[in-house]
């Protein structure tokens, strides 16, 4: 039999209703193979407890013919989702000891649909960052490694314990959060799907938020139609979240059973960036004629605004930080330095010692184009900019039916020599944050390998509410590109033949 955690969810879901093996035989798996892996420092708190607990549950239900969608699968949770009764931490010293009295919509639902949960992931502190490199709790190792060489990769970011938990069999499928590509580029640098929803598509309720008007939940698996599967759980209208969308709510699942024929797909000149390697330029062109040779039409469309989406989301997003992270001042919850002597000491040295460089950086930064003097030069232009961006794409879409696009300018690079300079870690979100700005579905497919043999994705980007047709999309990438994880390259992963 093949083992039990390299199965997909769909194929984990199949085996558990033939009774090929029990919801604690494959939740133990995945807990034997968390301890036997634990230096890719993918999970911040394990709970194997809990998780054999649902597993047991999740048995009964499934001998007694009950179950439900996820009913028994083993699942890991991004730490920034909260969950009552659980350490959720966000990445960060500031939330180091919160246990949360209340479960987010989002893994709610998940546990009202039979998942077991593993386990909280590592992240980037508060989800900033691209390479999972920021959060307290040390960072995340990639389980891919390039040809001929030893070096720990970064697994992308901020979602990084997610994919990297995904890509190394830690679980059968992971929850992520996407504001500029914390879903997208760490399924790319791990070989992995990675589906960002519509905003308003999943509730951000119990959510830790980053930037409010751009987070989304969404999830990170090993194929197109475990994500669809995910996604036709996680969404839901949730009148708790202002921001989540009463929308129709489709069965995702059957987008995939679609072809390409006749469908308009937009090719977008923006994205051919100075300096892009070779390869990523010639895997995006080779899929165009893979997708027009079954019947799609390519279409070189223009999103003019396009350079401009991430400068403008370094403007928003850290302006949102800034205002969402004031309530952490060790008042009410997480840490509290213990040398404070009254509010304002206890304010400085509280948020100095429990934020990260890259936390403070940016709070730091939205702080201040939110200023007087400053707020309409920066952040009211930005926001002007990015209703040009969403312009861009409502004015492309009346042309074409979706965009195709390479997810991120590089592969996965090295821990220990990451760049030094923020703004060129900012370029790894590069191709991800337009679909942000404009609260756009996009799905990142694992399309090939590079040079050095490390995971590359290609995006698609669809109108807004239209899951299905990126899921439609993305289940003809994959099928053309034909990448599988384990035998593509099985020498790069860590652990693949264990």
């Amino acid at each position: 039999m093949t083992e039990l955690t390299s199965l997909t969810l769909l194929e984990a879901k199949k085996g558990l209703e033939a009774k090929e093996f029990s919801a604690v035989e494959i939740t133990q798996a995945h807990l034997d193979r968390m301890a036997k892996f634990e230096s890719l420092n993918a999970y911040i708190t394990p709970t194997p407890d809990q998780a054999l607990a649902q597993a047991k549950a999740s048995d009964e239900r499934l001998a007694n013919g009950k179950a439900r969608k996820l009913e028994g699968l083993p699942i890991g949770m991004k730490d920034l989702f909260c969950s009552k009764g659980i350490k959720t931490t966000a990445g960060s010293k500031i939330l180091h000891n919160f246990v949360p009295s209340y479960e987010s919509t989002v893994s709610q639902n998940l546990l009202d649909e039979g998942s077991v949960v593993l386990g909280k992931l590592n992240m980037d502190e508060f989800a900033m960052g691209s390479a999972n490199l920021t959060s307290h709790f040390g960072p995340v190792l990639n389980p891919w490694k390039a040809n001929d060489s030893d070096e720990a990769l970064v697994p992308g970011g901020s979602s990084g314990g997610s994919s990297a938990a995904v890509a190394a069999d830690l679980c059968l499928a992971a929850t992520g959060s996407d504001t500029g590509g914390s879903i997208r580029q760490p399924a790319t640098f791990c070989g992995l799907v990675g589906l960002k929803p519509s905003y308003g598509r999943c509730s951000r309720w119990g959510m830790v938020a980053f930037a409010s008007s751009l987070d989304q939940a969404g999830p990170l698996t090993k194929t197109v139609e475990d994500s669809a599967l995910m996604l036709d759980v996680m969404a839901s209208y949730d009148p708790k979240d202002a921001t989540s969308a009463p929308e129709e709510m489709p069965d995702f699942t059957t987008a995939l059973k679609g072809d390409v024929k006749g469908l308009k797909i937009g090719v977008p000149s923006e994205y051919v960036m100075d300096g892009m390697p070779a390869e990523i330029k010639a895997l995006w062109e080779k899929m165009a004629l893979d997708l027009k040779a079954e019947g799609a039409e390519i279409i070189d469309i223009s999103l003019p605004h396009t350079h401009y989406a991430l400068p403008t989301y370094y403007i928003i997003a850290p302006a949102e930080a800034s205002s969402n992270l004031a309530r952490y001042d060790g008042v009410r919850y997480g840490f509290r330095h213990p040398d404070a002597k009254g509010i304002e000491e206890l304010y400085k040295l509280t948020r100095t010692e429990g934020f990260g460089d890259e936390v403070k950086r940016r709070i730091l930064i939205g702080t201040h184009v939110l200023s007087a003097g400053y707020y309409d030069a920066y952040y009211l232009k930005a926001q002007k900019v990015r209703r040009l961006i969403v312009h861009d794409f409502e004015a492309a879409y009346e042309k074409v039916d979706i965009i195709l696009t390479p997810t991120t300018p590089n592969a996965a690079f090295s821990v220990k020599n990451p760049p030094t300079d923020p703004v060129v870690m900012f370029l790894n979100d590069i191709f991800t944050v337009p679909a942000s700005m404009a609260g756009l579905p996009a799905i990142s497919v694992p399309a090939g390998l590079s040079g050095n043999g490390l995971p590359l994705g290609l995006q698609a980007i669809g109108p807004k509410f239209q899951e299905d047709q990126v899921l439609r999309l993305g289940a003809a990438m994959e099928r053309i590109a034909a990448f599988s994880r384990l035998t593509q390259n099985p020498s790069a992963m860590i652990g693949a033949a264990s």
